[in-house]
């Protein structure tokens, strides 16, 4: 008798969630914009020393960061409030190197998958906080300091 029964049963390409079957480019905006976690880590400044081009992060967060929600609070007029801000794209963020190895961009723009706490992954969207991904709880609003130098942070991912 064949063993049949065992074989693992191949899913069929449509039963897979967008980011896998997908390419950033083919993504619609709503798809696209649900790629973010929410860590926040993005919107913390950062310094970069001149000589070498390191990048050196801090826990100083832009000021259109609600540090609670780690979202932001004008994120459709942003850039108008700060002209630095950076815009994600399908077709930059390969191109970012500051962004956070969690980052879901960043994750799939290298080819590799989303961690188990992304919220689209675990239907939860605590678990990016459960996991210590989140910066909530661990930043200081820009508004409230003027020296990045004495914020900088090494966080694991």
């Amino acid at each position: 008798m064949l063993g049949f029964g065992n074989r693992k049963r191949e899913k069929n390409p449509a039963e897979l969630p967008f980011w896998k079957r997908k390419k950033l480019t083919e993504m619609s905006a709503e798809e696209w914009e649900s790629l973010c976690d929410g860590c926040g880590k993005c919107c913390l400044n950062k310094l970069e020393d001149e000589e070498t081009g390191e990048i050196h992060h801090t826990n100083v967060a832009c000021r259109l960061l609600d540090l609670d929600s780690c979202r932001c609070v004008s994120y459709e007029q942003r850039t108008r409030f700060v002209p630095d801000c950076r815009r994600l794209t399908p077709l930059n963020v390969g191109k970012i190197p500051w962004l956070p190895l969690s980052c879901a961009y960043r994750r799939l723009a290298e080819g590799k998958d989303l961690e188990w706490w992304h919220p689209l992954v675990s239907g939860d969207p605590t678990t990016v906080v459960k996991a210590g991904i989140s910066i909530r709880g661990r930043t200081v609003s820009e508004r409230d300091t003027d020296d990045l130098e004495g914020h900088i942070v090494v966080w694991p991912k």
